[in-house]
């Protein structure tokens, strides 16, 4: 299968493949965090996300580490399984730097996003514990069906849907989830999504406009080339072939 997209166009499916260095890294951490809180329950309060110990007591760190947590097997497994299925292919097309950036961007967006609404809010939002890499795997999927946007994904193992599909039908669940407070941190995870979106899309205008002064620049050096043209001026010294 074959897909076009305006960020690439003819890339081949060859599957997820083997685990990639940095989600290499991320799951390795997600599972070790998973068995410290089956050991020690209280490590949620240090490194989960709690809107009120960020805002009043500048739990800082919550931002970052609350996104290696998990709340259940079932949600490990899930947000693995994802990250393994759609961010590999994203790693080696981008590089080991530029994925872990954009993963740790995307999930810093999905927490922002929470606390953020929580102060303005409050309520259950800022008395709430946020845990889990799914704001970050939001903008893992939102990228993912940017490149590869008729890419054929099965939802629930079941259901061929095309990836831009996908990302709106589980953005649409996510804000049915925040409008009815079902206990699932939808707003979290339409943070996520829309910080992927963001910095892509400002990548994108950043690379638009890195090509557009690389070809002036072509321009007016060929002109140069071609009026004998330098720097400093035109050349007047006497010349010996």
């Amino acid at each position: 299968m074959r897909s076009r997209s305006p960020y690439s166009s003819n890339i081949s499916y060859a599957g997820p493949g083997p685990l990639t260095p940095a989600i290499k890294v991320i799951v390795i951490a997600c599972v070790i965090l998973f068995f410290a809180q089956a050991l020690a329950p209280e490590a949620e309060v240090w490194l989960g996300l709690w809107p009120n110990a960020v805002i009043h007591n500048l739990w800082i760190w919550q931002l970052f580490t609350y996104m290696f947590l998990h709340a259940g097997v079932g949600h490990i497994l899930f947000n693995m399984l994802t990250l393994w299925m759609m961010g590999c292919e994203l790693e080696r097309m981008w590089g080991t730097a530029f994925f872990a950036r954009f993963y740790v961007i995307c999930g810093l967006g999905a927490a922002i996003t929470h606390v953020t609404l929580a102060v303005l809010f409050g309520g259950r939002l800022a008395e709430a514990e946020v845990v889990g890499a799914s704001g970050a795997i939001y903008g893992v999927l939102l990228a993912y069906a940017m490149y590869f946007p008729t890419r054929e994904i099965l939802m629930s193992f079941l259901f061929p849907v095309q990836a831009r599909y996908m990302v709106l039908i589980l953005g649409g669940i996510s804000l049915y989830m925040s409008i009815t407070n079902s206990g699932v941190a939808g707003l979290a995870h339409l943070g996520g999504l829309a910080t992927g979106w963001l910095y892509l899309r400002g990548r994108r205008m950043r690379l638009s406009a890195e090509i557009q002064y690389q070809f002036s620049r072509w321009r007016i050096n060929r002109a140069r080339r071609r009026f004998d043209v330098h720097p400093g001026g035109r050349d007047d010294r006497p010349r010996y072939h």
